[in-house]
């Protein structure tokens, strides 16, 4: 018993912290006790007032008595008053006093934290931290760069080839148009090395067939002679 109450212990610091609240409570208590009796002298007085009242014209003896009784309830009444305004005061410095101490125990405990948190944590250590993510996000665009800007894949295109399947492109639609509009389709003309047309246009083919006609039908009627 005596080693704990010289060395403190866990009993001992909870017994100092519940102190300030066991001590308003008891004041709380006693002031609350005084306002009772503060109450009770102030309807004594006014009772001891009212019978001097009664008896001042026919029985003086009897409300000069009731006016000592007043006078003695409201030196009483004085003092209760007093008392009360000093628990009150009392109360309120004890409650701000508590109030501060619990305010820096809060600090305290949050300086601790923050200790804690940040260990062994450095401004060099952050600047350290801070550089090399910036490098790393530095690569990590130029990685991004790279891809994006890398070499095409696959074989080249051959351009002649692209230029011949475009040519067979648009002598399917123009056969499709003329099949349409009831015109006989127009054989496919083969391209140039680039994408021109070589040979017969379809109005110069036509007018060539004509001439032949007229050559076979001069070449009949010279046999028929």
């Amino acid at each position: 018993m005596w080693g704990t109450s010289w060395f403190g212990g866990s009993g001992g610091a909870q017994k100092r912290k519940d102190a300030p609240k066991k001590a308003i409570l008891d004041l709380r208590q006693q002031l609350d006790m005084l306002q009772k009796r503060e109450k009770h002298l102030e309807n004594q007085m006014a009772e001891q007032e009212k019978i001097a009242k009664m008896n001042v014209s026919t029985n003086k003896t009897m409300a000069r008595t009731a006016l000592k009784r007043k006078k003695a309830h409201e030196h009483s009444l004085e003092q209760t008053s007093a008392q009360i305004s000093m628990l009150e005061n009392q109360i309120y410095s004890i409650e701000s006093a508590n109030i501060n101490q619990e305010t820096l125990l809060a600090m305290k405990n949050a300086s601790k934290a923050m200790k804690d948190i940040h260990g062994n944590l450095t401004i060099d250590k952050v600047d350290d931290i801070m550089e090399g993510l910036g490098e790393q996000r530095a690569l990590a665009e130029e990685i991004g760069n790279a891809i994006a800007n890398g070499p095409a894949t696959g074989d080249p295109v051959d351009e002649t080839e692209l230029e011949d399947e475009m040519s067979r492109l648009e002598q399917e639609n123009l056969d499709e148009k003329m099949i349409g509009t009831g015109t006989s389709a127009v054989p496919a003309l083969p391209s140039g090395p680039h994408g021109e047309l070589t040979g017969r246009t379809p109005a110069k083919a036509i007018q060539e067939e004509d001439d032949e006609e007229e050559e076979l039908r001069k070449l009949q009627a010279e046999m028929a002679m």
